[in-house]
């Protein structure tokens, strides 16, 4: 009897937690500091976070527990791709002539 391979279908997350300090996220790989950045109004942000986040309290509590929208972060960290391989091309190449 053969036994066919399973499938496995990765589901990405609707939401992250903040890592711990001292850790990196798992699914960005970014550590909380740089994350915090992203999501916190800042000076360096000009006060306007690039990136979605969400705070879950209970009534009554100062303090709860911060959710980031992955699928904002993602397309904040795709929107910042490094494309210096693209612009060398271009200049050793103009019009795509190799």
């Amino acid at each position: 009897m053969k036994i066919p391979p399973r499938v496995v279908a990765v589901r990405e997350p609707e939401f992250i937690r903040l890592p711990k300090a001292g850790e990196l996220c798992p699914y960005s790989g970014m550590a909380r500091s740089a994350l915090n950045e992203l999501i916190l109004p800042t000076p360096r942000n000009d006060f306007k976070p690039p990136v979605k986040s969400y705070v879950l309290r209970q009534k009554g509590c100062r303090t709860g527990i911060r959710l980031i929208s992955w699928p904002s972060l993602k397309s904040h960290i795709l929107a910042h791709e490094d494309k210096g391989k693209a612009e060398l091309e271009e200049a050793l190449y103009p019009g795509g002539q190799q």
